[in-house]
């Protein structure tokens, strides 16, 4: 799908009756312009846009579109397209408005699948990812090292306790499978 916009689409209009909104019309004195008189008016942000629409970039790959927009932008990213089941969750987010949190909770869930998914492909291919190095622990030891020491030992006492109990829920197991 190509934009079919043109700059005629760009005019604004100004006619009406507005004045029952409260606030309508507060920028007509030129003076009360924050702007006043450093800017040079020439109204032109009136008349809207005047240049041409360049080619848009092709479209090669799955491009997610909002709701609120359904055509291309004129640029767009195309190095990550959709894909596994953080694709899956995208394409279900992107279904919803943007002021909606079924959209954005969905997305930041799968950023973090996306990063697990990386992982696996990584360790598919033969290669060891460097997660200290990747995350920037480096970095993070270096100029915030009370916060990190912080996030490393609440990690740790997660994981710990995690650990026991999944421990403590086998061992119950055997013993109930032995009784």
């Amino acid at each position: 799908m190509t934009d079919e916009t043109k700059p005629d689409d760009f005019i604004n209009n100004r006619k009406g009756k507005y004045e029952h909104i409260k606030g309508w019309g507060i920028d007509a004195d030129r003076k009360n312009d924050p702007t006043y008189p450093m800017k040079n008016r020439t109204d032109e942000e009136i008349l809207g846009y005047t240049w041409e629409r360049p080619d848009s970039q092709p479209e090669e790959v799955e491009i997610l579109k909002s709701v609120e927009r359904p055509n291309l932008t004129a640029v767009f990213g195309t190095a990550a397209p959709p894909s596994g089941l953080s694709g899956m969750i995208r394409r279900m987010s992107f279904k919803y408005s943007e002021s909606d949190m079924r959209r954005w909770v969905p997305l930041v869930l799968a950023d973090r699948i996306n990063v697990w998914e990386g992982i696996l492909d990584d360790l598919s291919k033969g290669t060891i990812p460097n997660i200290p190095k990747e995350r920037g622990w480096k970095a993070e030891w270096e100029h915030n090292r009370t916060n990190f020491t912080l996030k490393i030992a609440l990690t740790a006492a997660v994981t710990t306790a995690a650990v026991v109990l999944i421990l403590q829920q086998r061992k119950k197991n055997k013993a109930a499978k032995f009784a």
